[in-house]
């Protein structure tokens, strides 16, 4: 990922006060946030390594395609 894409945007006073991504980034960060809020939940934490440790499925950049996500 290229850091260096991320804009920052700034006010007259030249506060900064928004943040322009690139689209990849922003799916990493909500996934990482997605996955943080699952791994509180013990339950959900079991089912996600039990299926990391799957051998059979799909890629997620396969499903994203798929359901044009």
């Amino acid at each position: 990922m290229d850091y260096n894409a991320i804009k920052y945007v700034s006010d007259e006073n030249g506060n900064t006060n928004e943040v322009i991504i690139p689209v990849e980034l922003w799916r990493e960060i909500q996934s990482e946030i997605e996955t943080t809020y699952l791994l509180q939940s013990e339950k959900m934490m079991d089912r996600l390594l039990k299926a990391k440790r799957r051998k059979e499925g799909m890629a997620l950049d396969q499903v994203r395609r798929k359901h044009r996500i």
